[in-house]
């Protein structure tokens, strides 16, 4: 029998196994032993464009077909979750601004004047436009170069963010006077991020598990992954922990969701508790 989303394909627990394996070691989501009929109702749909007959067809595709690469990109948009708002988790915002860039400034006031914050997983952009906003409103940092790199797995997700144009929901917690200063109101109810907001910004495809790519990164005093490791396996999760520890400056910070911690996955980091939140420092 058939269940509605599967379009006819049913997968069985073999090639559950090795799709999910698959997606673990591509890119480090993670699904476990009971979610066969997300991941199933997610891909069937792929399996069907392809006329393939079979889930286990579209591994071996996945694995060795020319047309690997591409559908490898549909497969990210398939699996990936990436709804997400302005200014969301806002205690960690105003940490940022009120203890972590005056830490940093103070710091590194002798030194090369940039700030580096590295929004890693940042979606459709309203994180790292979100941080642009906080640096813009603050005063003391006119004087330095801001750079905020922020990177996804999923091409589409960053189109959206290079066009910087959002609808109603995703501005839903943004203060009016911000909402007014840095966007631009356009027909349907849609804004408009201004340049001199996506000017401290780049965007870059870039796999967290992909050493290569990470390697091409500068180092950083701020790293923002928010709600991304808990997609990830335990193994995988410790990776990338120790990929924000090496990018990371001596002092730098390490922000994560507030469902998150870096418990059994790293005790290179010191808990630090400031007014508004809890974070991890580099030593």
């Amino acid at each position: 029998m058939a269940f509605p989303g599967t379009l006819g394909l049913q997968m069985s627990d073999q090639e559950f196994a090795l799709i999910r394996d698959f997606i673990r070691d591509y890119c480090g989501i993670y699904f476990e032993n009971g979610s066969k009929a997300i991941v199933e109702m997610r891909l069937a749909r792929n399996a069907t464009k392809l006329n393939l007959r079979s889930f286990l067809d579209y591994y071996y595709l996945l694995k060795y077909d020319e047309r690997r690469e591409q559908e490898l990109q549909e497969l990210v948009e398939s699996i990936t979750t990436k709804e997400t708002y302005f200014f969301r988790e806002v205690s960690q915002l105003k940490a940022l601004a009120e203890e972590i860039l005056p830490d940093i400034l103070q710091r590194k006031r002798s030194r090369e004047r940039v700030v580096r914050i590295w929004s890693a997983g940042c979606a459709t952009g309203e994180e790292p436009y979100s941080i642009a906003m906080v640096l813009l409103e603050d005063g003391r940092t006119e004087a330095w170069r801001r750079e905020i790199i922020a990177n996804d797995i999923s091409k589409r997700a960053l189109q959206v963010s290079r066009l910087g144009l959002y609808g109603e929901s995703s501005m839903r917690a943004i203060a009016p006077a911000l909402k007014q200063k840095y966007f631009r109101r356009e027909e349907n109810n849609r804004y408009r991020v201004l340049d001199q907001v996506k000017s401290l910004v780049q965007f870059a495809h870039v796999n967290l598990l992909s050493s290569e790519r990470l390697a091409l990164l500068p180092q950083m005093d701020v790293v923002f992954c928010r709600n991304v490791l808990m997609y990830f396996d335990q193994e995988h999760r410790r990776r990338v922990v120790n990929a924000f520890f090496e990018k990371l400056e001596p002092g730098g910070f390490l922000l994560l969701g507030h469902a998150e911690s870096l418990m059994s996955l790293s005790t290179g980091f010191d808990l630090v508790q400031l007014t508004h939140d809890l974070v991890y420092r580099k030593p």
